[in-house]
């Protein structure tokens, strides 16, 4: 069943903001947002994630858990979602240090 997506990529190739494009409004510069399959976006994602080299993306979609979403990120970020006893919460890094970790879907 389709649901409503919302991803933000930045430094991102050109190639592959024209594939997010095809699929997702790009409301403003970096967010996209649209009604997908999961199937759709699990490829997005995948693709997403296998292309990300400078740049970083984060993935949000309803899910049936406490919060209503579900968060994925990928790329050097300063906000890291963590699972607190079911919970995303975001612990926030003071330096640029590091690299964030892709979730798999």
């Amino acid at each position: 069943m389709p649901a409503m997506t919302v991803i933000s990529a930045t430094a991102v190739p050109d190639h592959l903001r024209g594939a997010l494009t095809r699929w997702l409004l790009e409301v403003t510069p970096t967010l996209y947002i649209g009604t997908i399959s999961a199937r759709v976006r699990t490829e997005l994602w995948n693709s997403l994630t296998a292309c990300i080299t400078d740049g970083s993306a984060v993935l949000a979609y309803p899910a049936a858990n406490e919060q209503g979403f579900t968060l994925y990120t990928v790329g050097p970020q300063r906000r890291d979602p963590l699972d607190f006893d079911g919970l995303t919460l975001i612990a926030f890094r003071r330096g640029n240090s590091g690299q964030g970790i892709a979730k798999p879907i």
